[in-house]
């Protein structure tokens, strides 16, 4: 009994968790790993020893993770953070973690993946990023990766993979980019992949164009081994003459680009200091060209360098450039002396590229507006109504041509659908004084028979001349008992009577319409 109560003892110290050494509430922890899964936790809850190797935190609610919350963890292999709610990963935020293996990062809401997210990094094996909501992967997004094996990147809304996105990879074996929203990829882009054995591509909107020439070939040569027989069948969306073809099964002669024109208008333009200035870039082609605008340098150095914004982003005058898809509109603010020179606008898809010219001069004396000994009162305007731009203002000028184009037609037809409803109203009158006639014309006279009967054609002649109907002559009421009544100018005569024949006089009555 003395030798078994120590041994009892050791059994009891080993099967016990380690609350003892610390473990946070609500949290199961035993050995060297901690679950503190599906608790609707919105931080990393303190307490974990710092021993643990496998951390589970799945299922909760976490938006950030908080600096130095993963620090104590050194010992950590493996990181489960799917099913949560994290937004965005800060620079150096595993930095404490150099031994990590595995990191689980699914079903989070990243939008984006900062440069130096993933410093700290080098042991890391397997990186699961799916079901997020990624739209670009940068350049060098995982260069601190070295060892990293796997790669999930499947079921996010990445369109745009740039050429040194996956530098550093040189160790990775599996790329899932399947359920994305890629068009195209570079050759450029898997060329740092010298380990990759497993390529999925699958159920993205290829366009196939001569950007996507190289993949074909290259499956077609050697990448197949890199496919399985279901991730063969990439699925060209455009153009539409090409959709829900495979891209095995397009010939290469099928798969063209249409290089870009550019048209800027105008090509010079002088503006005044202090003003606005916008100058559209319209570019077109196949696939839609990227346009970017840029001022040529000056040979003089030292010359200041304005300063342009292009909407949707900033544009360094200096050399530096940004871009805009379709087309590019440079807006110049406040202009001063520093913005005269030359730009250019350049469109550029995988068919080529073309640049256009534009001179900016700016007038160097600001013109002030002369004031009148008695100003005459400024005319009057429609409540809520903004005043058009003048046909000669600098920016009616500035517009593009299609945009003047549809200003000049927009007016002409208000000119016209106004004239139209002078045109209606005019003749709405007319009718109207026609439809009244003169006094008593509710009355319809015609001769009684002893002249001739009047035909009911006649009758029906002088009815739609006066508009009205006849319904019942009424003989018994004579309309005039003294005199005779003015028979209507359609009926004549009867026939057979003779000039010297003594005729009664009519007898006019009413006829009730």
């Amino acid at each position: 009994m003395a030798l078994r109560a120590p041994a009892l003892l050791l059994l009891l110290l080993l099967l016990l968790p380690l609350r003892a050494a610390g473990c946070p509430a609500a949290c199961r922890c035993y050995s060297a790993t901690v679950e503190c899964g599906a608790l609707r936790l919105r931080v990393v809850p303190l307490g974990i020893p710092p021993g643990t190797q496998t951390l589970f935190l799945q299922d909760n609610n976490i938006a950030r993770l908080e600096p130095g919350a993963l620090a104590p963890l050194a010992a950590l292999r493996r990181l489960y953070l799917h099913n949560n709610s994290l937004r965005a990963l800060e620079a150096g935020a595993f930095r404490a973690q150099p031994r990590l293996l595995e990191l689980a990062l699914t079903s989070n809401r990243l939008r984006g993946l900062r440069g130096g997210a993933f410093v700290g990094l080098a042991q890391l094996r397997v990186l699961y990023l799916a079901g997020n909501q990624l739209a670009r992967l940068l350049d060098f997004t995982f260069l601190h990766l070295p060892r990293l094996q796997e790669l999930h990147l499947q079921e996010n809304s990445i369109e745009l993979l740039e050429d040194q996105a996956l530098a550093g990879l040189s160790s990775l074996a599996l790329l899932d980019l399947s359920r994305n929203q890629l068009g195209t990829i570079s050759r450029e882009a898997l060329q740092p992949l010298a380990s990759l054995q497993v390529l999925r591509l699958t159920e993205n909107p290829w366009r196939c164009d001569c950007a996507l020439h190289w993949l074909g070939a290259w499956i077609k040569e050697g990448g197949q081994r890199l496919l399985t027989s279901r991730d063969r069948k990439i699925m060209c969306a455009e153009p539409p003459r090409l959709a829900l073809q495979s891209l095995l099964d397009v010939s290469h002669s099928s798969l063209i680009c249409i290089p870009p024109s550019v048209h800027v208008q105008p090509l010079e333009l002088t503006a005044n200091l202090g003003e606005d200035l916008r100058v559209a870039c319209q570019a077109s082609g196949y696939p839609q060209p990227l346009v970017t605008w840029r001022k040529v340098p000056q040979p003089r150095e030292g010359r200041p360098r304005a300063q342009a914004q292009l909407e949707g982003g900033l544009l360094g005058l200096g050399g530096q450039s940004a871009s805009d898809t379709g087309s590019g509109m440079l807006f110049l603010s406040n202009i001063t002396l520093a913005h005269a020179g030359k730009y250019e606008c350049e469109a550029s898809n995988a068919g080529g590229a073309a640049r256009v010219p534009f001179r900016l001069l700016v007038n160097a004396s600001r013109q002030q507006p002369q004031q009148p000994a008695q100003p005459p009162p400024p005319a009057a305007r429609p409540a809520g109504r903004e005043p058009g731009p003048e046909a000669g203002s600098m920016a009616f000028r500035a517009l593009g041509l299609a945009t003047q184009t549809a200003i000049a037609a927009a007016i002409a037809l208000l000119a016209l659908t106004a004239l139209l409803l002078v045109a209606m109203i005019c003749r709405r009158r007319r009718r109207r004084k026609k439809a009244r006639g003169p006094p008593g014309e509710g009355a319809l006279f015609v001769n009684d028979y002893l002249d001739g009967p009047c035909t009911f054609a006649q009758l029906e002649e002088l009815r739609d001349e006066r508009g009205h109907e006849m319904f019942v002559i009424n003989r018994s009421k004579p309309l005039f008992a003294d005199g005779p009544a003015e028979a209507p100018a359609d009926c004549g005569p009867a026939e057979g009577a003779g000039p010297g024949l003594r005729v009664p006089p009519p007898v006019a009555y009413e006829i009730h319409c």
